[in-house]
């Protein structure tokens, strides 16, 4: 036997090993060395062909360090969307620009120029990125319609439209009423407990509910107590980030987020497998068609059995692919229909709040559509939803709050051969590895379109063409524009008018981001002191163009700290 002490390294076999250990990481380096010398000459030429970009950009680092400066500008807790928008501000010129930030992702037009933005989604439709598959995947599972090529997605797409469609949503109103109904109970409790409370928590609640019974027919009552969907869809959230390194990076996350993902899947697949029995039974048992509501995911079914020629007694079993497939265009479902629409009711009554006079108006409004007595809408809703079609003024209220605090915006893929083109005619060469950012909120701020942009002002979505004030169709993009447009905005709408209906006449909801702040100083310790002496901690409020309900970091843009509030009854 050979022990350790009688083996002898030569020189030479030392060098082997150095050698064999090294090799890797050389080649590695050198890979990605190579790729970043591509990857920057590529952009250096269109610099010098004259194509719009920040000052600053390396070739070591791109435009990196150029973005850091302004995300370090604004409070470490605000979304790096306002970021991007703060420099766009900088690009009014042209209203295009390009970012290089290569390799956190692809090296990207900015683009806030109306015409440009219908360019990349309707003239040219260019598919959605090749990243985005991978930055959705913790929350959808797998392919969804957010990120599916366009053939791919146009299936599903026909497969999901019934489900969406108005007729569909104007029978599913009574789930929606119901759903705000407990949300005004909640409402109660609060205006009873004389404290301020984060309003984010209790619309987030009501949203969830209110998708959860329109995709799946599921009363899981989440206003009133935890469920596992939510539960899970929460931690796959609150583990979520689309740039954070430190999220993105963190060993935990993929354990997390699969974890939890996977007691979604099981939640849905069952809620599907269940539908398409009792679809089974009632079709073989001959019984009358139900009055009640069908949930999108049961004409999702309808849709999809029609598509194959089937009819529903002539499967006699899911097909695996659909039912998986499904399960990620739910899980999509139940992420939109939440985060969005949940930072979109706040931020509408924050508007309502800072705006007494359009709050007066809708009041009116409702007075006018509904009677003077606020206990009469559920009802008068159930028996005439098309009465939501006249509340013309809460619709603008609500447009304008979308266009001032967008939720999301859209990333498309560039491809050879293609272009976009600016406001003077010129040209911005697209390429496989540049991709095109619509960015809503730069888009939606642009003075040039919008007179007075930064100001509420309800009465441009009721003037008439060729008003100052009528807004560019083109401009207005927060469920985007397009054949890919948002398929849930119906839903959306409605969500929204009926809790505006149901609670603008019975509540006053305004901030209270003073307490709160009062409520963090009392708090500190000895340790935020000296930090603060130190000059490490700023005690200042934070705000953001004198804002303190900015948008956040947490997934659909929520105000910030959950938008503190409190509520009271109307005298």
């Amino acid at each position: 036997m050979v022990e350790a002490r009688d083996i002898k390294f030569t020189p030479m076999a030392s060098i082997n090993i150095i050698l064999t250990i090294c090799l890797p990481f050389v080649s590695l380096a050198v890979y990605g060395l190579h790729a970043l010398y591509q990857h920057r000459s590529k952009i250096n030429r269109l610099r010098k062909q004259g194509v719009r970009m920040p000052a600053g950009w390396s070739w070591l680092t791109g435009h990196m360090l150029v973005l850091s400066d302004y995300v370090n500008s604004l409070p470490d807790d605000a979304n790096v969307v306002l970021a991007t928008q703060e420099l766009a501000s900088e690009y009014t010129d042209t209203e295009i620009f390009l970012l290089d930030v290569w390799p956190m992702s692809p090296a990207q037009y900015i683009v806030f120029y109306p015409e440009a933005a219908s360019q990349a989604t309707n003239k040219l439709n260019l598919p959605k990125t090749v990243i985005q598959p991978r930055f959705m995947q913790p929350i959808t599972g797998g392919p969804s319609m957010i990120s599916m090529g366009n053939a791919e997605w146009k299936a599903w797409r026909s497969i999901f439209n019934p489900g969406f469609s108005a007729g569909s949503m104007q029978d599913l109103l009574p789930e929606v009423i119901k759903s705000v109904g407990v949300f005004c109970d909640k409402l109660h409790e609060k205006v009873n407990a004389g404290k301020f409370f984060a309003l984010d928590d209790l619309t987030t609640r009501l949203t969830m509910d209110v998708i959860l019974k329109v995709t799946l027919d599921a009363d899981l009552d989440h206003q009133n107590s935890d469920n596992i969907i939510a539960t899970a869809l929460g931690q796959i959230t609150k583990w979520h980030s689309f740039w954070d390194p430190r999220i993105r990076a963190h060993p935990l996350r993929p354990i997390v987020q699969g974890y939890y993902g996977r007691v979604v899947n099981q939640c849905i697949r069952k809620a599907l497998h269940e539908r398409f029995s009792e679809m089974k039974q009632a079709k073989r048992d001959d019984l009358p068609r139900s009055k009640r509501a069908k949930s999108i995911l049961t004409l999702a079914l309808e849709a999809y059995l029609e598509s194959k020629n089937e009819g529903i007694t002539d499967s006699t079993q899911l097909d695996d692919g659909f039912a998986e497939y499904v399960t990620y265009q739910i899980r999509l479902f139940l992420f939109a229909g939440t985060d969005t629409t949940s930072s979109s009711i706040a931020y509408v009554y924050h508007m309502l709040s800072k705006h007494p006079e359009a709050l007066a108006q809708v009041r009116q409004e409702h007075d006018r559509i509904f009677g003077p007595d606020p206990s009469a809408v559920v009802q008068l809703l159930r028996e005439q939803p098309s009465l939501l079609n006249q509340c013309s003024y809460t619709m603008a209220v609500i447009k304008e709050t979308l266009r001032l605090y967008s939720p999301a915006g859209t990333m498309r893929q560039g491809a050879d051969g293609l272009s976009l083109t600016d406001r003077h005619g010129n040209h911005y060469p697209l390429a496989d590895d540049i991709s095109v950012t619509i960015l809503h909120q730069a888009t939606h701020l642009n003075p040039r379109v919008w007179p007075r942009a930064r100001e509420f002002l309800p009465e441009r979505w009721l003037v008439d063409p060729g008003h100052e004030l009528y807004p560019d169709p083109a401009a207005y993009r927060p469920f985007e524009q397009g054949p890919r447009n948002c398929i849930g905005q119906t839903l959306v709408y409605n969500e929204m008018r009926t809790v505006l209906v149901m609670t603008a006449r019975t509540f006053d909801i305004k901030p209270a981001y003073d307490e709160l702040d009062a409520m963090k100083a009392k708090q500190r310790g000895w340790f935020d002191h000296i930090a603060e002496s130190l000059g490490f901690q700023n005690k200042k409020p934070k705000l953001l163009h004198g804002e303190r309900a900015y948008q956040s970091e947490k997934a659909g843009t929520h105000p910030v700290d959950g938008y503190p509030c409190r509520v009271t009854l109307v005298a």
